[in-house]
């Protein structure tokens, strides 16, 4: 960690992840205003001391609401990212492990099939079907967030199963496999005890990258009002609040939530430029140390 750190790119990823990290985590306890708290007194004031983001159509503090804000956008992003690895991982290393079967051909043209769209119009197609709100299954209530992050995570998998893939058949060729399977080894145990530890890397650096990219395509479907929904504030919803103020000076409404969204992405693809340097096996033999 020390050595990662080393590298000027990953400490300003590390750090702008942070502090975006930390402030939604202890924005409970920050003496903000509420976010949903509304005062048509107060309504459009620009930056001043007492709102220091200035406040939005109906009175709201927008520091207030983009701090808040960013715990939905992070959350729901790195939750997207957490779905669609343990779907493409657990479907890449099992498809690899049946190399030339029926099963190995029908799930990477299942991978094909939804690779062939950008997630952001599957996300846009599946969510305007399935409905905003929360969704009551039985006597299960699904809360609107939870079905952004598994319905949008279940559609980062495709990426994902095909590195995996790739990786894991290049794996279970060596040799260190069949001895694993002389031992008795079961599939599970191999495939995720012995093969995914090998080939994680490079999955660390896409993860990094698609938690940068779920924070977009989150904005996104709240910006066209399919995702989270109003009084919650989100930086989408705050940048889809100021769609109709951009020409009209009230800068500070899209400009704050636009940077923060800036600064979250930017921080997750440094991150992930620095963690596909170190390891570089290259720069690992070079150096003379190990990355694992």
């Amino acid at each position: 960690m020390n050595m990662l750190l080393r590298s000027p790119i990953a400490a300003i990823g590390v750090l702008l992840i942070a502090t975006m990290v930390v402030l939604a985590v202890i924005a409970p306890l920050l003496p903000l205003p509420d976010p949903s708290a509304t005062d048509i007194l107060a309504t459009y004031e620009p930056p001043s001391a007492q709102h220091l983001f200035g406040t939005d159509a109906l009175g709201r503090d927008v520091l207030a609401r983009t701090i808040w804000g960013g715990r939905e956008s992070l959350f729901i992003g790195l939750g997207i990212v957490v779905v669609g690895m343990v779907i493409g991982v657990t479907l890449g290393l099992f498809a690899a492990h049946a190399a030339g079967s029926l099963f190995e051909e029908v799930a990477m043209r299942l991978v094909d099939i939804f690779a062939a769209i950008p997630v952001l119009i599957w996300a846009i197609a599946v969510v305007g079907i399935i409905g905003t709100g929360d969704t009551a299954i039985g006597g299960l209530v699904i809360s609107n967030e939870t079905k952004l992050i598994l319905l949008v995570g279940f559609l980062f998998f495709p990426g994902i199963a095909r590195i995996t893939h790739g990786l894991a058949l290049a794996e279970l060729k060596n040799e260190y496999v069949d001895a694993r399977r002389l031992q008795g080894a079961s599939t599970p145990a191999i495939l995720f005890g012995d093969i995914l530890p090998n080939v994680i890397s490079p999955l660390l650096v896409q993860a990094s990258v698609l938690v940068g990219i779920g924070i977009i395509i989150e904005a996104s479907l709240s910006f066209v009002g399919l995702g989270v929904q109003p009084p919650t504030p989100s930086w989408g919803g705050m940048l889809a609040d100021s769609k109709q103020t951009v020409f009209t000076g009230e800068y500070w409404l899209s400009l704050f939530p636009g940077i923060a969204i800036f600064l979250s992405v930017i921080g997750f693809n440094l991150l992930g430029d620095a963690l596909r340097d170190f390891f570089d096996p290259r720069r690992q033999a070079k150096m003379g140390v190990s990355p694992v």
